[in-house]
């Protein structure tokens, strides 16, 4: 317990919040030791704020129930208790933004699962298997921030964490275009289906917002650093159409992508079955292996049988075959909770303390 980095979760009473609690409470490498939300649930303890609105099927874990939620927007309150914290906070991008850069100049890191710092060029925005370099953007973000420990980190949108991992072993192919169609679960909305009834028997084609993240965030992702910011990549080109479909978790994507230079289908299940990222190689704790797995039975990957693959962090993909207009197609599906969402945002922060970046106050 003494050697653990104390970590607080801004949030901590919503439907990533409580997947953040869950996923820190038996943490080998951190201890929760302030959760915090709006100050409609400080004051009471974790378990009464949570009371009637957990959403997960294991209890509230023990070691959090009893500890008193604290209002997210005393910072320096919060701060002095957490070496760094996790961010879920619902609040609008503005109001959103300043509480992560404030708590960053109280010298108090943040790993978010927000989208209101994506877009802030000298912040990285990390799927740890695929752009662990952008962690070094940190010391430029220091600068600007002046602090000496203090910075944000943030995962990209859950719509993007299962088909880009797919496309990424196959860079060396060149990928020029991508079309993309996701079928998200109504937890990415922070919904179930007994406060959404209206999704059972339903689908709804259009999220918003989402669309233009699952186009333009992996080109982020993919991106270099250079004069102390993360400039864009200009390829591949991806067209996205994002669909809400009556799933409680895990979203699946059918991806369409052409190359410069076509890969087999065998160069393509060998790229996938041998990728691996840092997180597999430095065995993080919460590192799936393997991260890819591919399915030669047609019917899967599903939703209910496979989003809880390597602990909800890995990638399922399936169905490769050639396409008649782009070159090929498959499906793939993530949890969206997990990795998509709180668990993509812990295995980031694992990543980060390995790379040096969190350490104790």
């Amino acid at each position: 317990m003494a050697n653990k980095l104390k970590v607080g979760v801004l949030g901590a009473t919503g439907m990533v919040g409580q997947r953040f609690v869950a996923l820190l409470a038996e943490h080998p490498w951190f201890e929760v030791t302030a959760v915090a939300a709006s100050p409609s649930s400080a004051g009471k303890s974790y378990a009464d704020a949570v009371n009637g609105r957990w959403t997960l099927s294991t209890p509230v874990p023990s070691a959090v129930a009893n500890q008193v939620v604290g209002n997210a927007s005393e910072v320096s309150r919060i701060a002095e208790q957490c070496d760094f914290v996790v961010c879920a906070v619902d609040m609008d991008k503005a109001a959103t933004a300043k509480l992560e850069e404030d708590y960053a100049r109280a010298e108090t890191p943040v790993v978010s699962n927000n989208s209101a710092h994506r877009w802030t060029p000298d912040v990285p925005m990390m799927i740890p298997e695929i752009n662990p370099e952008h962690s070094a953007i940190i010391e430029a973000q220091r600068k600007r921030l002046g602090t000496k420990r203090g910075f944000i980190a943030v995962k990209p949108n859950c719509s993007i964490q299962s088909y880009v991992p797919a496309i990424h072993p196959l860079k060396s192919f060149g990928p020029t275009q991508i079309a993309v169609c996701t079928y998200q679960a109504i937890s990415g909305a922070g919904k179930t289906f007994e406060t959404w009834p209206e999704m059972v028997d339903n689908v709804i084609p259009y999220i918003k917002g989402e669309e233009e993240k699952s186009e333009q965030e992996p080109l982020k992702i993919w991106g270099k650093l250079e004069g102390g910011k993360i400039v864009n990549a200009t390829a591949p080109t991806i067209t996205a159409q994002c669909i809400r479909v009556p799933v409680s978790d895990g979203h699946m994507a059918a991806v369409f992508v052409a190359f410069e230079r076509k890969p087999t289908k065998d160069q393509i299940l060998a790229a996938w079955k041998e990728y691996a990222g840092k997180p597999q190689h430095k065995k993080l704790p919460n590192a799936p292996t393997p991260f890819l797995h591919y399915f030669d039975d047609d019917t899967r990957p599903q939703t209910r049988l496979d989003r809880d693959a390597g602990h909800g962090q890995a990638v399922s993909i399936g169905r490769l075959r050639p396409d008649a207009v782009f070159d090929w197609r498959f499906v793939a599906l993530s949890h969206n909770t997990v990795r998509g969402a709180a668990g993509g945002a812990v295995l980031t922060a694992e990543f980060l303390k390995a790379d040096g970046y969190l350490v104790a106050k």
